[in-house]
């Protein structure tokens, strides 16, 4: 398994591949700014969108799970 990033790693790990921020989130269909906040650290990426991009971004270990379809009550 690999190391996990820090987040001066993951910007530099974007950047190596040319990509922005917007264009990683867009890539990924995760928000942008959460994507923001995970890499200054203002989320954690405990759960939710936030730990979706941490995975992503490989600065955490994890799952990610499939987002179940909306089933509006009858």
């Amino acid at each position: 398994m690999h190391g996990i990033r820090t987040a001066a790693q993951a910007k530099a790990w974007l950047e190596y591949q040319g990509k922005s921020v917007q264009a990683f989130a867009r890539e990924h269909g995760v928000d942008p700014a959460t994507t923001y906040q995970v890499l200054a650290g203002r989320k954690k990426g405990r759960r939710g969108e936030a730990h979706k991009v941490a995975v992503l971004l490989g600065m955490k270990h994890g799952v990610i799970p499939p987002e179940a379809p909306y089933r509006p009550e009858d």
